[in-house]
């Protein structure tokens, strides 16, 4: 990976309000989101639409284009700090 730690921060950071952004969380600020805690199910509660949302959003943003596979902590919607993990390496440096 090619972003030292402080632009990474900064990449999470960006990840956070764009979520909040897309997926219009009203009562939700980007500070209030744990970089490591799940995104979806127990965590922030998002489902397969907001997935959809997001994943379009990435793509717009970033040129990204991720599947929306939920499964498990490999994937790249587990929480911010894998989204921003895919992110960097997509990346040019």
């Amino acid at each position: 990976m090619c972003f030292e730690m402080g632009v990474f921060n900064e990449l999470e950071s960006e990840l956070k309000r764009l979520i909040v952004l897309t997926l219009e969380l009203e009562d939700l600020t980007p500070e209030e989101i744990n970089s490591e805690d799940p995104l979806f199910g127990d965590g922030l509660g998002l489902d397969t639409i907001d997935a959809l949302e997001l994943g379009l959003a990435l793509q717009k943003t970033y040129g990204l284009r991720l599947a929306p596979n939920l499964a498990g902590t490999a994937s790249p919607f587990y929480s911010v700090a894998k989204l921003a993990e895919t992110v960097a390496r997509h990346q040019t440096c």
